[in-house]
């Protein structure tokens, strides 16, 4: 549920004291003196996603301060991501000045004093979470505060459109989802902070890595899922298709042929284990994701070169010879299916539908 402060039913003459009051309970401490002469209006409404605060913030042209005082009595380590919805400001913070403009980004630490100048009316989300879970350094963030960082291109142009939503509706949110769009907004801040610290550098690297390997266990833990594709890991991790496909390049494989690598490679180990009851490989295939038992058949033969009728008989047949003596798969009988291994890693290559 959020929680709404505003200046709307307070008396003129208490408007700027309230509203000095309601900023720095919602967010940090700081000061706030208005530009105009008349009643001022404000109005704050203010979300939390586990250690992520989402808040909304329209009022009247402004300038907002932290200063050295301030933080000296209420030094919240904080690292912050404004963006700018509609009006302009000017932000100063770490000796640097950027003019933010309407979609613009900006990156501020509580720590360390900052302003904002608001010349007309605006309306701006701020996204707060504590500075040691990004696991960044501060040499990197001092790098990236007191810039505007556009969103017209590149990882920003990714980014804004995911900010605006979540704003819009953090109030709509289970804890468990909240939980996790948490961690998925803190992998996202530390990539954009690594990205503009280092271009191209390892703590770039670092930060997709770390990305790509929650990814990927998502996938592993969801391979049964006949609706496992692109698009639902994208929106699982609040991310476009487009950047999730970015991702994977240089791994070798697109998204789609890794879904349906890892399913062949389950299957193949199902279908060669001996048991007391052996399962039909159209139930295999359907526990492992795949609706469709003849596009399951073309795509094992092809990674594996043998149907997976003939596959099974192969390695359940008593002394078969591709059997250790415990009657486990011997090393390395289940090599990584050729199709995927050796497929061109650019999506629009993929002709794969990777639930089959």
């Amino acid at each position: 549920m959020s929680t709404v402060l505003t200046t709307a039913s307070v008396p003129d003459r208490d408007k700027v004291v309230y509203w000095n009051n309601a900023v720095s309970r919602t967010l940090v401490p700081m000061t706030v003196a208005p530009r105009g002469d008349g009643p001022f209006d404000g109005r704050i409404a203010t979300n939390r996603l586990g250690y992520l605060q989402v808040s909304t913030m329209e009022a009247d042209a402004n300038r907002v301060s932290r200063t050295p005082a301030l933080i000296a009595r209420s030094p919240q380590e904080l690292v912050a991501v404004g963006v700018q919805v509609s009006g302009t400001a000017t932000f100063i913070q770490d000796g640097r000045r950027a003019e933010v403009g309407e979609g613009d980004l900006v990156v501020y630490d509580t720590t360390r004093p900052y302003s904002f100048d608001y010349p007309q009316r605006f309306t701006t989300h701020i996204f707060q979470l504590p500075r040691r879970v990004l696991g960044l350094t501060d040499t990197d963030i001092r790098q990236v505060t007191g810039n505007a960082i556009g969103t017209g291109d590149g990882f920003g142009a990714m980014l804004l459109p995911f900010l605006a939503t979540l704003a819009s509706s953090a109030d709509g949110y289970p804890p468990a989802v909240a939980d996790r769009l948490a961690g998925n907004v803190v992998d996202l801040f530390a990539t954009l902070i690594a990205e503009r610290a280092h271009p191209g550098g390892p703590d770039t690297d670092t930060a997709r890595g770390h990305l790509l390997t929650r990814i990927r266990e998502h996938i592993n833990r969801n391979l049964g899922d006949p609706d496992l594709s692109p698009e639902s890991i994208a929106r699982t991790h609040r991310i476009s298709v487009r950047y999730l496909h970015r991702l994977f390049q240089g791994e070798g494989t697109t998204v789609g042929r890794l879904i349906q690598q890892r399913r062949l490679e389950e299957c193949g180990r199902e279908l060669a284990r001996r048991g007391r009851t052996t399962p039909t490989v159209s139930a295999v295939a359907q526990r492992w994701g795949f609706v469709n038992p003849a596009h399951f058949s073309r795509a094992f033969r092809a990674a594996y070169g043998v149907s997976p009728r003939d596959w099974r008989n192969q390695r359940t047949t008593p002394g078969d010879g591709g059997r250790s003596a415990a009657g486990a798969p011997a090393p390395g009988i289940f090599p990584s299916p050729r199709s995927a291994s050796t497929a061109p890693a650019h999506p629009a290559a993929d002709p794969v539908p990777a639930n089959g």
